[in-house]
């Protein structure tokens, strides 16, 4: 069971068995069992998958409980050693389906042969029982699991189709239904598996063992007990055990099976590198930053765990019309029974057309439409390096018709230079030079995790500066630092700051050094002011500028998503509006919002949230949280590395490259698409079937095979997003 808390509320994911059929009734009425606990706030669970999802008060209630009253409902759940083989007992049962399936229709064919050529009733009836019992298995057993939950589902209007069929004697009719729904069932656990496996294969991307460096000496160690700061030894060909930072070696490492990046990374020290991902060249030691279950890897997988129990809005309503659909049918046979014999009709036909309409009537087209799509979207994405974290969002990017975007490291590279250093003519300290002002405001600037700052702590260190101490570090969100550097403070930041900061102070040389600003800011750098406050007196003592170059490939990008029908696209920034419009222009971008605080953009995102509905937030996960938090999908770039962004946004892109936005709402589109093309075949056999019955009637396996065909043929349509490249 993993947990995850947000503030109060906390979140565990269970690994249940898998049982029942088609249907889904029962699991429906656990979630009522269990939302009827003290503290739990919300339930999503899944038999036809395995997994469940709770969301419950810490405070009121705990794991532990819950756990008691899943089993309590004679539901088991697997522990973290039985999770490991749950995919080889998943391709067991397949097979044993398969084999059930086989016996069903020799059963089937044994019967009907002997009965056409005469031959022993004794062998007959032995091939017709055969398939009853091979063929109803798996539908009983499901049947009968539901019914322990005090709820009814299509496995047990099968089974009494089937024996109704075999009580009127057309045993050859039941055995055909049998067969064929059996066979749909089978095809059925295939499709879902096969999207399951396909981002299950996560695991298998990560090692069970580390060569750890242990007084110089290579040690094999399990990676559970790799702690951090411990050195482990990689050579060409291995997979990377563990996130972690290159110290020693050089080399490329291929990151596409976490990142979607097509080209091999190169890695020296100082990079970041993640686990599961495989080193292609060079021999490298690496510092582990993350123990095994905080690795960028593991997070992935327990959030496609929690991504799979998480339904889509259109496969919530089905789930919760599936009980009240089957008693309608029930009723709505027992009626076609019912009334024609009370008004004299014959037995035998009269029930062997109720048994046909059951067939006919039953939802399982519609019950499996859905999720046979959804999970083949979601193990799509996954492919891509694309991690919905939930069938939701899937549909919720089907219908998002504008996007904001963050500038800095998401539009553009967001490897931010320094490109120029000026210190004021005329300033009181006429000693400071260039060195001498980077090595100062380096000094600041390294008490801060802005991008700004990162590019003059490289600067400085690129000059191989000496860099002093800074005390009584402060931040101003959006706006600026200051801190004491050698007796005196520094001031460092845009206008604003000096604006509204420091707006009461008088400011010596401010106006040339607003006007300064002005002029580089035309010249597209973004730029900052510093200046010195010693006894009370501030002045400006030089500025600096920094430039970002846009993603080569953010036009194309733009592009497609207004081919996909992207109405207006937005960028926000804190940076200065001159900055911000250039690389707009260039872009094709509709709308700059400039110049804004953190709260700023949640509040302009609410804006464009009323104007237009559904509006995706697209940013780098760590400044831009809240907006994504707020807008209708929030999808974060480059999450491998961002634990920020994997705890916040609906979509997390692993890799940094912007042509997977077009492809996020692009899959939302088919999917919602085959969605409809599916329910559109679903509920168009049940009303031509039934119509066909009611007013011309037509034998039982012509309802049959209309049943179960159109089963098989959703199944098989929503798989085929398995194979979307957008």
């Amino acid at each position: 069971m993993a947990v995850t808390e947000s503030q109060s509320l906390s979140t565990c994911s269970v690994k249940i068995e898998r049982q029942g059929g088609r249907g889904e009734a029962g699991a429906r009425a656990l979630e009522r069992h269990l939302k009827r606990l003290s503290g739990v706030h919300d339930v999503d669970i899944s038999f036809r998958t395995g997994n469940a999802r709770i969301t419950y008060d810490g405070s009121v209630t705990s794991e532990e409980t819950i756990r008691d009253a899943v089993r309590d409902r004679n539901v088991a759940i697997q522990d973290d050693s039985e999770k490991t083989t749950d995919d080889v007992r998943s391709r067991s049962d397949l097979r044993r389906e398969a084999v059930f399936v086989g016996l069903t229709l020799l059963g089937m064919v044994t019967g009907l042969a002997t009965g056409w050529l005469g031959g022993p009733s004794l062998l007959m009836w032995a091939g017709y029982g055969v398939a009853y019992v091979f063929g109803g298995w798996y539908g009983l057993i499901g049947a009968i699991e539901t019914l322990r939950h005090r709820a009814v589902d299509i496995d047990l209007l099968m089974i009494v189709a089937a024996l109704g069929a075999l009580s009127i004697g057309a045993p050859f009719e039941g055995a055909m239904l049998l067969f064929l729904f059996s066979l749909s069932n089978m095809l059925q656990h295939y499709a879902i598996g096969r999207s399951r496996r396909a981002i299950k294969s996560l695991v298998e991307m990560r090692p069970d063992e580390a060569q750890v460096l242990r007084d110089g000496e290579e040690v094999t160690v399990a990676i559970d007990e790799v702690a951090v700061g411990d050195v482990f030894v990689v050579r060409p060909g291995d997979r990377i055990p563990l996130d972690g930072v290159v110290t020693s070696g050089e080399g490329t490492v291929d990151q596409a099976s976490l990142t979607g990046e097509s080209v091999p990374v190169p890695k020296e020290p100082g990079d970041e590198v993640f686990g599961g991902t495989i080193n292609e060249s060079g021999s490298l030691e690496i510092e582990v930053t993350r123990q095994a279950h905080e690795s960028a890897i593991s997070r992935l997988i327990t959030m496609v765990e929690e991504a799979q129990s998480e339904k889509a809005p259109t496969q919530r309503l089905i789930d919760r019309l599936e009980q009240p659909y089957v008693l309608g049918v029930f009723g709505l046979t027992i009626a076609a029974i019912a009334i024609p014999l009370a008004l004299g009709g014959e037995f035998t036909s009269t029930f062997y057309r109720s048994m046909t309409l059951m067939v006919a009537a039953s939802p399982c087209a519609v019950i499996i439409s859905t999720p046979a799509a959804v999970l083949s979207a979601i193990a799509s994405g996954g492919r891509q390096g694309v991690l919905f974290k939930g069938g939701e969002h899937v549909e919720t990017a089907a219908r998002i018709d504008a996007v904001a975007f963050d500038k800095t490291g998401t539009l553009t590279q967001g490897d931010t230079q320094l490109t120029d250093v000026f210190v004021r003519d005329g300033t009181a300290d006429e000693t400071l030079t260039e060195d001498g002002l980077l090595s100062m405001v380096a000094a600041v600037q390294a008490r801060s995790e802005h991008h700004l700052a990162r590019a003059t702590v490289r600067a400085a260190e690129a000059r191989s500066l000496e860099v002093p101490d800074a005390e009584r570090f402060q931040s101003v969100a959006g706006k600026g630092v200051k801190a004491d550097v050698d007796g005196s403070t520094t001031h460092i930041g845009n206008r604003s700051y000096f604006e509204t900061v420091l707006g009461d102070t008088a400011i010596d040389g401010l106006e040339p050094g607003l006007d300064r600003l002005r002029t580089l800011e035309a010249e597209g750098k973004t730029s900052v002011l510093v200046a010195r406050e010693s006894h009370g007196a501030v002045s400006v003592v030089g500025w600096l500028a920094f430039t970002d170059t846009v993603r080569p490939n953010a036009a194309e990008m733009i592009a497609d998503l207004r081919s996909l029908g992207v109405e207006h696209i937005v960028m926000l920034t804190g940076d200065n509006e001159r900055v911000a419009q250039r690389i707009a222009d260039e872009v094709g971008i509709d709308e700059v919002q400039a110049e804004l605080l953190p709260e700023e953009k949640v509040a302009t995102i609410e804006d464009l949230v009323e104007r237009h509905e559904n509006v995706a937030m697209v940013g780098d996960g760590v400044n831009d949280a809240p907006a994504l938090a707020t807008a209708t999908l929030g999808i974060a770039m480059g999450g491998a590395g961002t634990d920020v962004a994997l705890d916040t946004a609906d979509v997390v892109l692993m890799g940094d490259d912007l042509s997977k936005i077009p492809y996020v709402l692009g899959l939302g589109r088919r999917t919602r698409r085959t969605l409809t093309i599916n329910l559109a075949i679903a509920f168009g056999a049940i009303a031509l079937m039934v119509g066909a019955i009611l007013l011309r009637g037509i034998p039982l396996p012509l309802a049959v095979i209309g049943h179960e065909g159109s089963t098989v043929i959703v199944s098989l349509n929503g798989l085929r997003l398995l194979g979307f490249r957008g």
